[in-house]
C-alpha cells in the first residue's frame, strides 16, 4: 500500500498503518470475489488503489470544505448505488467514527459488502439491498443523513431525486462526476431547487497519472423535500425533473 500512502498524502490525507492494512485486506477481497462476481472491471492492484481507493478518499477534501467530520459527533453518511463499496467503505476506513449506510440493490453485491464490513472489522455500518426510491419514502431513512453520496449512478437530474430526499436539512449531497459535470449540474438546477437543494458547487479532482479531471459535486440541503418525491421506482430515470 505504499502507492496509496504516497498518493493520498498529495491530497493532505494521511493514513495510519492500521488503515493501510485495512485497505490491503479490502483489495484482496475485491480480487478474490471478482473471480466469481463482476464487482469491478479494474483488476490491477495499483489501479484499484488509485481509481477506487484514492478516488473515493478524495471526497474527504470536499467534505472538509463544507462540513468537516467531527469525531465528537456521530456523523451519518449513506452511499447510494455503492456497488463494491465506493466511495463509502474507503471513507469509513478514513473516518471510523461515522455511521455509514451502504445501499446496493443487487443482492450478490450487497452480500459482498456485508462480508467486507465483517472482514475489515468495521462497526456502525448497515448494508441495505434496496432501491433509493424506496428508501426515500421510508421514514427510517428519509431526511436522516448528514452526507448522501453517489458515484457513477445516474445523470444529475435523476440523481438529485435519488439523493436529496435522504439528506437532512442542513446536510449535503456529494456526487462524483466526470468531465461533463458542469453541464449536468446546469441541466439539474430545476430538479435540485424542487427537491430542497441549493445550487451545486464543483470541486475539481485530478488523480495521479490520469489526464482527465473529474468533479465532486456538492449540494446543500436547504429545505424539506416535498412529500411527493421521490416518485415510484423507475420514474426518476424515466421522467427526470
Amino acid at each position: 500500500m505504499e502507492q496509496l500512502a504516497r498518493e493520498t498524502a498529495v491530497f493532505g490525507i494521511h493514513l495510519s498503518q492500521y488503515q493501510l492494512e485495512q485497505f490491503s485486506l479490502y483489495q484482496n477481497l475485491l480480487l478474490d470475489w471478482n473471480q466469481r462476481l463482476n464487482l469491478t472491471a479494474i483488476r490491477e492492484p495499483e489501479q484499484i488503489q488509485r481509481r477506487h481507493f484514492l478516488d473515493a478518499l478524495t471526497c474527504s477534501t470536499a467534505i472538509a470544505a463544507h462540513s468537516p467530520m467531527d469525531e465528537s459527533a456521530a456523523v451519518s453518511m449513506i452511499d447510494v448505488g455503492t456497488g463494491a463499496g465506493f466511495p463509502g467503505l474507503p471513507l469509513k476506513i478514513l473516518y471510523p467514527h461515522m455511521r455509514l449506510t451502504l445501499v446496493e440493490s443487487i443482492a450478490k453485491k450487497a452480500h459482498f459488502l456485508e462480508t467486507a464490513v465483517t472482514e475489515l472489522g468495521l462497526s456502525n455500518v448497515t448494508v441495505i439491498a434496496e432501491r433509493a426510491e424506496v428508501l426515500g419514502r421510508d421514514d427510517r431513512y428519509r431526511e436522516q443523513f448528514d452526507w448522501v453520496m453517489a458515484r457513477a449512478v445516474a445523470q444529475m437530474r435523476v440523481l438529485a431525486e435519488y439523493l436529496l430526499p435522504l439528506c437532512r436539512v442542513g446536510g449535503h449531497v456529494l456526487a462524483q462526476k466526470g468531465q461533463n459535470a458542469a453541464a449536468e449540474v446546469e441541466a439539474a438546477a430545476n430538479a435540485v431547487r424542487t427537491l430542497g437543494g441549493e445550487l451545486a458547487q464543483l470541486h475539481p479532482i485530478k488523480l495521479p497519472q490520469r489526464d482527465e479531471i473529474h468533479y465532486l459535486v456538492v449540494i446543500k440541503k436547504t429545505a424539506v423535500t416535498p412529500a411527493k418525491y421521490p416518485r415510484r421506482t423507475g420514474m426518476p430515470a424515466k421522467r427526470p425533473l
